[in-house]
């Protein structure tokens, strides 16, 4: 974990450093906004930045922004500074932090950024099996391609995976190929030089440079534009990057691991993959079951989400009662681990009483066995009579979105569509005026 100081290390905000620092933080410091953008734009492992409330802030942000450096920023500050803190927060600033600090604040906030959230808990053999592969191949240099439906923890898998390989004390860097326009895609891998395209203020390293030493994911690689895969091909083949702009390579030593919810064999055979970034990167193959056929890991699982969200939002931990358990073990899970995790973080806040009981659990409608319509059913289906199929298909889409609290990733899921396809549907509607619910919080638009 590192965290990028902005202000003086005397006083208060030293303090919070300290903390920082004991609780395992490596730390970065700069005196204001703009020496602090170029550690920014130069180390791509920046997890966490603390800012002064006396610095500019929203100025900070809006750079950030303009330049798609998508790091969590908190505002630091007396308590006296209420004025100030408000406009930090209506800025974007994801937190406000008092000073003097209070270490299980400090502790809190690292928490959130930190990697811990994404243990890895297995309770079913299914699973038990696919991490006792995993952990064989970990020690080695070899590209690891690990396969399974959207939601299943393949980022949390890839995770494990570094936490025990020979490179556990470099970065672990991640890249969401789907979350991130194709005309930007290129720049935010290979980095890119001043002046390179519009927008690019100053030199700038991508995933591939920030992840040297380390493990660099490519999450849903599928979903990647055959000319990068060219390039990328070029990367993983030379062990050298070319930035956007650049005059020379620049040579990078890191271990590739991807993800992906395609068939990538059956990409390449269609000609939509390169078969030869294909095989490059399934060295070793690793599928996740979807959460439906590994039903073992669901108690275990809700269980330890349910003690994260109790104390996130400063609520006793409190036991499912059995019956709970076994909706939740019975339930079909669509979304897989993250639909779980939301119908739990649901649930802790609804319960009432010493455990939560199955009035708190609110499951997503199973399809019904087939028989004849309902009442209620005709109703539904005499309301869309009348309206165009883009009228129903846009409230369909924002509908869901709100569903999962604007996780799109989840609701391109449930919805049966790519991220892209969403991603493209949000903009047109955006475009015509339509309210599209913001992107959930720390998850890429």
């Amino acid at each position: 974990m590192r965290v990028l100081i902005i202000g003086p290390l005397g006083a208060e905000l030293g303090q919070a450093a300290r903390l920082a620092l004991a609780r395992g933080a490596k730390l970065a410091q700069a005196d204001d906004v703009t020496p602090a953008l170029d550690t920014l734009r130069a180390d791509g492992c920046i997890d966490l930045v603390l800012c002064d409330l006396r610095r500019d802030i929203a100025g900070l942000l809006g750079a950030m922004a303009q330049e798609r450096i998508a790091v969590p920023v908190v505002a630091c500050g007396v308590n006296a500074d209420a004025e100030a803190a408000v406009r930090a927060i209506r800025a974007g600033a994801r937190e406000f932090l008092p000073l003097p600090p209070d270490a299980e604040l400090i502790a809190a906030l690292l928490a959130s950024v930190s990697d811990d959230a994404s243990e890895l808990i297995v309770g079913d053999p299914r699973m038990q099996a696919t991490v006792r592969r995993a952990e064989q191949v970990a020690a080695a240099e070899a590209s690891v391609l690990i396969t399974g439906e959207s939601g299943t923890g393949k980022e949390v898998l890839a995770r494990h995976i570094h936490r025990r390989s020979r490179r556990a004390a470099g970065p672990f860097v991640g890249l969401n190929c789907a979350a991130i326009p194709e005309a930007l895609l290129e720049s935010e891998l290979f980095g890119h030089e001043k002046g390179a395209f519009s927008g690019a203020l100053a030199r700038r390293v991508g995933k591939f440079e920030a992840a040297d030493g380390g493990t660099l994911l490519l999450d849903e690689i599928g979903e990647m534009d055959l000319r990068l895969q060219a390039k990328l091909l070029r990367a993983l083949q030379e062990r050298e990057i070319d930035r956007v702009g650049g005059a020379r390579p620049v040579r990078v030593n890191v271990r590739i691991l991807a993800t992906t919810n395609r068939n990538l064999a059956e990409e390449a055979a269609q000609g939509r993959f390169r078969e030869d970034l294909y095989f490059r990167l399934d060295v070793v193959s690793l599928r996740i079951p979807p959460l439906r056929e590994r039903r073992g890991d669901i108690a275990p699982l809700a269980q330890a989400f349910a003690r994260r969200f109790a104390g996130v939002n400063g609520l006793p931990a409190r036991p499912f009662v059995p019956a709970a358990l076994q909706l939740l073990t019975a339930h079909s899970w669509r979304g897989n681990v993250r639909e779980l995790e939301n119908t739990v973080h649901r649930a802790v806040l609804l319960a009432s009483g010493d455990a939560i009981g199955t009035d708190a659990i609110e499951l997503a409608g199973e399809a019904a066995a087939p028989s004849a319509p309902s009442a209620a059913a005709s109703a539904g289906v005499a309301g869309l009579v009348g309206r165009s199929m883009a009228e129903v298909e846009r409230d369909l889409i924002l509908q869901t979105l709100r569903h999962t609290a604007g996780n799109r990733t989840h609701a391109a899921v449930i919805l049966g569509i790519s991220i892209r396809a969403l991603r493209n549907k949000l903009r047109d509607y955006a475009a015509e005026g339509v309210a599209v619910p913001p992107p959930a919080l720390g998850v890429s638009a």
